[in-house]
C-alpha cells in the first residue's frame, strides 16, 4: 500500500461497492460505473479483491451529496487527481469548520466550492 493510499484508508471511515450504490439508487450498476468514468464520482480500487469502491459519505440516499460534482470538477480544474480530492474532501479545515464533504452533507456547499475555486489562483 502506498503512502497516499494509507492515509486515504485513515482519512474514508467508510466505504461502498457500486453494486449497493446502485441498488440503494434503483439503476443498473454500468450508470454508476458511468458516474465515475465521466468524473462525477471517485471510486478507488481496494480491499484484497480490488474491487472499486466510493467513500460512503458522497451518497446521500437517492443520489449524490448535493454540490458533490461540481466540487469534484473545480478540484480537477485545480490540477488535483482523485487521491489529492480524496485528501482534501476529508481533511479537517478549521475554517469551514470540519472537513469539506461534511460541510457539503450539511448542504454548505458554497462555502466549499469557494475554498476549492480559491485554490485555482
Amino acid at each position: 500500500m502506498s503512502e497516499i493510499e494509507a492515509k486515504i484508508e485513515d482519512l474514508v471511515p467508510e466505504w461502498m461497492y457500486l453494486p449497493d450504490i446502485s441498488e440503494q439508487w434503483g439503476v443498473r450498476v454500468t450508470e454508476v460505473r458511468d458516474l465515475v468514468k465521466n468524473g462525477g464520482l471517485i471510486a478507488v480500487r481496494r480491499g484484497p479483491n480490488r474491487s472499486l469502491q466510493v467513500p460512503a459519505a458522497f451518497i446521500d440516499g437517492p443520489g449524490l451529496v448535493k454540490h458533490l460534482s461540481g466540487t469534484l470538477t473545480v478540484l480537477r480544474d485545480c490540477g488535483y487527481n482523485d487521491a489529492e480530492i480524496l485528501e482534501w474532501l476529508f481533511t479537517e479545515d478549521p475554517s469551514l469548520p470540519g472537513s469539506p464533504i461534511q460541510a457539503l452533507q450539511e448542504n454548505r456547499g458554497t462555502e466549499v466550492k469557494r475554498r476549492a475555486q480559491a485554490m485555482l489562483i
